[in-house]
């Protein structure tokens, strides 16, 4: 079973892939349902394919906007130009854009996203017969219909089911609000998330009076759906012939990918953990609680009622190991601030979490001593970790 995890930037994909991703899914400049997450030009889409290969895995490009007419030839001339660079698969929803590409006979194969909303093995099949190679089944599904379409598909179609990461409130991507709240469209890669904006109660006599409704001490999230944690789902849907296990999250920060990229190739190569266990090392990065969504079949509000899931991170990502060396030192990069004396939690690419503690003195690459260094510096550390380990901070941990 694959592991598919998301690339929003170069960066992003090269930590996908040193934790533990078997391929990533990243946009181009146009085309792709995550405006915001940076994406791709073409010169950074040929150095990520071709860090992607060297090592074996592979990257799918998504061009799964519902398009303007007067912007199919932007979508052709992009698809055209990743296939001659080697891209491994298209991601679309649209069945005008499936059509077009399917025209060029391209080398690569095209996959249906799950903003197509396939919840039929019917569905499936007719995807397979215009000539798709994955189908990306609709979050909507309970394990039971998944093994129901894929007891009509396996072995004629690659099917494909989000695991981890936000999931929209509306059916599987398709909602307005934020078209109307905003003017940017959720299905042209652009949506603002109203669904998790704080919202106050107005009772209509009483114009301009608004009254809090508290759900937890920060407030109501009257439309926000938990994240998705489908870890326990694994087996089952192996089992059941699921080829690809996909992680949301193009717009999410490397602290996000290294843990929950690291945790599932964990969890694929057979490591067993209870769900108190899963949550929290997933709780490490900020969330909104976790939910099982669909996979029982309804949602369930308090399926992971456990205190270690609540929705705000007890870490914070401070730094990371480059693969420079400067005198058989190692070479942190600080994305915050790390004090002298400081001890950290790391996070290894093999999922290992440890702790080291900062000298007392931090030397910079310049050779300047301090004892705070901001995200502007690099620092020399003694002590051997291996490149894209990270260093965080862990509430309740201080100076030694």
């Amino acid at each position: 079973m694959e592991l598919l995890a998301p690339a929003g930037t170069l960066e992003k994909l090269k930590w996908a892939v040193i934790y533990g991703a078997d391929a990533v899914y990243f946009g181009m400049e146009f085309g792709s349902l995550r405006n915001f997450a940076g994406n791709f030009t073409f010169d950074d889409a040929a150095k990520g394919l071709e860090f992607l290969h060297d090592r074996g895995k592979k990257g799918y490009v998504t061009l799964n906007i519902y398009p303007f007419s007067d912007e199919y030839d932007l979508i052709i001339d992009t698809a055209k130009t990743m296939d001659d660079m080697g891209a491994d698969a298209f991601i679309v929803s649209d069945l005008g854009v499936f059509r077009e590409l399917k025209r060029l006979d391209l080398h690569a194969p095209v996959h249906i996203s799950t903003q197509a909303n396939t919840t039929s093995y019917q569905a499936v099949l007719a995807y397979l017969e215009l000539g798709a190679k994955r189908v990306n089944l609709a979050r909507e599904l309970s394990l039971e219909r998944i093994k129901e379409i894929l007891a009509k598909t396996r072995g004629l179609v690659e099917t494909e089911v989000f695991i981890h990461g936000a999931v929209c409130f509306s059916y599987s991507g398709r909602c307005a609000i934020s078209d109307y709240l905003t003017g940017h469209g959720a299905n042209r890669g652009e949506c603002k998330h109203p669904c998790r904006w704080r919202y106050f109660l107005m009772e209509e006599t009483r114009p301009g009076r608004y009254m809090p409704v508290f759900e937890d001490e920060r407030g109501l999230y009257l439309f926000n759906s938990k994240d998705l944690a489908l870890f326990e789902f694994i087996p089952a849907l192996k089992e059941a012939g699921v080829a690809s296990i996909k992680i949301e999250g193009r717009m999410k920060t490397i602290h996000y990918i290294a843990t929950v990229v690291s945790f599932y190739r964990q969890v694929l190569d057979g490591k067993m953990f209870s769900p108190e266990e899963a949550l929290k090392l997933l709780n490490r990065i900020p969330n909104r609680g976790f939910s099982t969504g669909f996979m029982k079949g309804a949602i369930l509000p308090d399926d992971y009622d456990f205190n270690i899931a609540d929705s705000t991170s007890d870490t914070i990502l401070v730094g990371n190991i480059t693969e420079e060396r400067i005198n058989s030192k190692c070479v942190i990069r600080i994305r915050n601030n790390i004090s002298a004396g400081e001890t950290l939690e790391t996070l290894s690419p093999d999922g290992g979490i440890s702790s080291v503690t900062m000298p007392q003195i931090l030397v910079t690459t310049d050779g300047n001593q301090v004892k705070c260094a901001n995200n502007s510096q690099y620092l020399l550390f003694d002590q051997e970790l291996k490149p894209y380990t990270i260093l965080r901070r862990v509430a309740g941990k201080g100076l030694a």
